[in-house]
């Protein structure tokens, strides 16, 4: 090869891996961790850009498509992003239907999907502790929820350094030759599930207990809020925080994992543990939760309204098609979305439901019935519009929840400004319904939180009303 030949090699070498890189950029769009087929196959990641302009909208289990050889483990419910990585948390190391051995614990490189680090186990002793969740304490530490206790992690050496004193399952131990679908065994009594971090606390829903409040500084639990102030006998389902920084939980009619709720949800003070329940209107419903076969449940606060949207119904394992929202301030809850009057039969699938950071659009992940591999995810404006369908390949999916992308300073992605302008235009939904003409840029009163277009004579803009 003669020196041209050579040089125009080696450019579109480096053109060939700049495409490589920017194609491999998984900051750019929303993560949706998949249960997947239990009993088939290991769980699996699909990435979403939900507008890509030439409508290549899906790429399917990245996982394995960046890590040939390597997988996830059995039903992988959990995953967060925290400073660059995805820390992805499954129940079990393997699929009884799998060939690959995947982990418990599973950490990518955010951008890549690249396989960081991979183990089988979270408790060092080996014995039995099937994953749950994963809250990032500061760069160094992290928790791991399980069905016995939260473990400390740390983020440098990925190494189990121990358990949260006060966190452990009281039941486990004592039945450690039963399988891990047997609904009698400790794996679904005592466990821990969901967690938030506020007022310099971790907080914790503990099935058993209620809501453990964790010092970072000690790893330990310091304080319980048992539920039993709502009524004896109850428990918690899930914990969320609200943009104002208060906590919300979903109540469980008892610590037997059975699914049944009592109808209110409740406020606490994360500062001083003051509280305050909310009854449920009549004809409504309160948040469905899960502890057999535990999901994150899907019950979720937006972090542009301060508000909170949660899937609730008559039947606690399989109602699926009213979505509530919940004012935090006016502590109103209305109907927000109702699959029952839009076409298609659609349900959506256990916990599977997000709201974006930045824009507060929901997406939710929709199926017809557990033995029909069809699936697509919905995209909804602030204000509860269908903006449209993303069609998914045929697969048992299960999809467990969305992931967006890290909007702080320490992930390099910066929030989207609203640039000041006196120029007069039209503001309009995503859709293209018109919400209100002849407004100013820098005068938007009145116009709930969401992202716009705004269109003037001269040019177009996409606004991020807060």
């Amino acid at each position: 090869m003669n020196l041209k030949g050579i040089i125009l090699s080696a450019i579109l070498s480096v053109v060939a891996s700049a495409i490589t890189a920017q194609e491999a950029d998984y900051t750019r769009g929303i993560l949706w961790v998949n249960e997947d087929w239990y009993g088939h196959q290991n769980s699996t990641v699909n990435f979403l850009v939900p507008d890509d302009p030439e409508g290549n909208f899906w790429k399917y289990r990245i996982i394995q498509a960046e890590n040939p050889g390597m997988e996830l483990g059995c039903t992988n419910q959990y995953g967060a992003l925290w400073k660059g990585r995805l820390y992805l948390i499954a129940k079990q190391e393997k699929d009884p239907g799998a060939s690959v051995t995947g982990g418990r614990i599973t950490v990518c490189d955010a951008k890549t999907m690249k396989i960081l680090h991979q183990q089988p186990d979270i408790d060092p002793s080996g014995a039995q502790c099937d994953g749950r969740g994963f809250i990032g304490v500061d760069e160094h530490k992290g928790y791991i929820s399980s069905s016995n206790g939260v473990w400390i992690l740390d983020l440098d050496t990925y190494t189990v350094t121990g358990q949260v004193e006060g966190s452990s399952n009281p039941n486990a131990g004592g039945d450690g030759d039963k399988p891990n679908t047997d609904p009698t065994g400790s794996l679904y009594h005592g466990q821990s599930g969901t967690m938030v971090s506020a007022a310099g606390k971790i907080f914790v829903a503990h099935q058993q207990y209620g809501l453990l409040i964790v010092d970072p500084e000690t790893d330990k639990v310091e304080k319980v809020l048992s539920m039993d102030f709502v009524q004896e006998g109850a428990g918690i389902g899930s914990v969320v925080k609200s943009k104002d920084g208060n906590l919300w939980i979903s109540v469980a009619k008892n610590v037997q994992g059975t699914g049944s709720f009592l109808n209110c949800i409740v406020r606490v003070d994360p500062t001083n543990l003051s509280y305050e329940i909310i009854e449920t209107p009549e004809g409504m419903y309160p948040p469905s939760n899960s502890w057999y076969a535990w999901t994150p449940d899907a019950f979720v606060a937006s972090s542009v309204q301060n508000c909170l949207y949660w899937k609730g119904g008559p039947n606690r394992w399989f109602s699926g098609t009213k979505i509530y929202k919940f004012d935090c301030d006016t502590r109103q809850q209305s109907l927000f979305i109702d699959l029952e009057k839009e076409e298609g039969d659609w349900k959506l699938y256990g916990c599977a439901l997000g709201v974006d950071p930045v824009s507060d659009e929901i997406y939710m992940a929709l199926y017809h019935e557990f033995g029909t591999p069809t699936y697509v995810t919905r995209r909804y404006s602030p204000q509860g519009e269908k903006m449209r369908d993303y069609e998914m390949i045929m697969n048992y999916w299960f999809p467990s929840l969305p992931i967006f992308p890290e909007r702080d300073q320490e992930s390099g992605l910066e929030k989207p400004v609203v640039i000041a302008s006196e120029s007069t235009g039209s503001l309009y939904s995503l859709n293209g319904m018109i919400i209100r003409k002849d407004v100013k840029m820098n005068d938007f009163r009145g116009i709930p939180p969401g992202l716009y277009v705004w269109k003037s004579d001269t040019e177009t803009r996409k606004i991020l009303i807060r």
